[in-house]
Parts: C-alpha cells; sequence; structure tokens
C-alpha cells in the first residue's frame, strides 16, 4: 500500500494552464489502472480531443465544465463524469479557483495510454 499527498507529485506542464500528478500508476506498480490529479488554471483547458479507452473524471474542487463534441455541461466540486471509448472531450475551467478533477485510465499493457496533451 502506498499513500501519498498529490502535492508532493511532481506535476507535468502540458496545455498552458494545465499541470497532471501521476499519483498512481505503473511507477508505483499499479497492474491495471492510473489516477492521474489534474490542475486546471482559470480561463485554461485540456484540448479537445478523443482516445480510444474510457476514463472516469472527479471534480474535487472548483468550477468548469466538460465540452463533447455538441455538448457543454457544468462541473462542480463533487461532480463525475464517465467518458466513453472514442468520446470527444474536454475540461475548462470557468471559474475563479483553480479546477482540481481525479481522471482515472486503464493502462494499456501496463503503460499509460496517453500523455497530457490528450487527457
Amino acid at each position: 500500500m502506498k499513500v501519498q499527498n498529490y502535492r508532493q507529485v511532481e506535476g507535468r506542464e502540458g496545455p498552458p494552464g494545465v499541470v497532471m500528478h501521476v499519483v498512481a500508476g505503473p511507477a508505483e506498480g499499479a497492474p491495471t489502472f492510473a489516477m492521474r490529479v489534474f490542475e486546471i488554471q482559470p480561463g485554461s483547458a485540456t484540448p479537445s480531443h478523443s482516445h480510444a479507452w474510457e476514463h472516469e473524471v472527479f471534480v474535487v474542487s472548483g468550477r468548469g465544465v466538460v465540452r463533447g463534441a455538441n455538448t457543454e455541461r457544468p462541473l462542480a466540486e463533487g461532480d463525475a463524469v464517465m467518458v466513453l471509448p472514442d468520446e470527444r472531450h474536454s475540461f475548462a475551467n470557468t471559474g475563479d479557483d483553480i479546477l482540481r478533477v481525479i481522471c482515472v485510465v486503464p493502462l494499456i499493457n501496463g503503460k499509460m495510454p496517453s500523455t497530457l496533451s490528450s487527457d
């Protein structure tokens, strides 16, 4: 068992205003999933994209929107999002504080399936 505070895990910067902390993944011996904590600054967003795997997202704090191909849904603390395989999506911070989300993705052959630019 490993317990750690995500703030002590080195963040990977991606698009401007987006930082990802991998808190559980291959480096920690996770065999099936990776858990990442994203911090999205006010006015910033992840790029719109899709991929062949599902992922689940939980909003820890802040406010924002999740954008799909033809939809936009508001997000707030406590919301959960299921992104299906090949579903176009982007997460944007529309609030005044950092939008923090936990994002869980499956490992593919024991490796992270994406980079910060695609999640």
